[in-house]
């Protein structure tokens, strides 16, 4: 199998006026974004905080992290991305493909998801009814239910995938 290579745009969170637009290997297996260092100069991108990274090799290092905004198939985020040496190849990893509600097709070609092809679809699995309980106001405790109810679910191939979750809550 070939790689996926997309376009993608990467602009400065803080000087939006500097941009760039680069080729990047699209890698389901990866986690985060990864840039070269000589774009992270480029885009004048801060220094977010850093992190201990573990690679395949298992060798860990302290890479920093900086945040920049990401354009890929006309949908974009705002993210957190890993920086490596100059020059190293940019790599897109799950986290961006799931915020953007991208997916690799059969025939290795980056696309939106199906189910949502005008706008990404954010899946949230909410555990608590914290504000209808707290507006309630009521002295009887709550308890949860192990049950969770779903609220809605997205697909039609025959492979649903849960939107809403929620663990009801009753009074004591």
């Amino acid at each position: 199998m070939g790689k996926v290579v997309e376009h993608v745009k990467l602009t400065s969170l803080f000087e939006p006026e500097k941009s760039v637009e680069v080729e990047a290997v699209i890698d389901t297996g990866a986690t985060m974004v990864v840039l070269p260092k000589d774009i992270v100069e480029e885009l004048g991108l801060r220094k977010m905080r850093e992190v201990k990274m573990r690679y395949a090799n298992n060798k860990v290092e302290t890479k920093p992290i900086y945040g920049v905004n990401i354009e890929l198939k006309g949908r974009s985020a705002n993210l957190d991305v890993l920086v490596e040496e100059k020059g190293s190849q940019p790599l897109i990893g799950q986290v961006l493909l799931e915020l953007l509600d991208l997916i690799v097709d059969k025939t290795r070609k980056l696309i939106p998801n199906p189910a949502s092809p005008e706008m990404p679809i954010m899946e949230i699995f909410m555990e608590t009814a914290y504000n209808s309980a707290v507006r309630s106001c009521s002295p009887k405790s709550l308890r949860a239910s192990h049950t969770p109810k779903t609220l809605g679910v997205i697909g039609g191939d025959g492979l649903d995938k849960t939107l809403f979750t929620l663990k009801a809550y009753r009074y004591l």
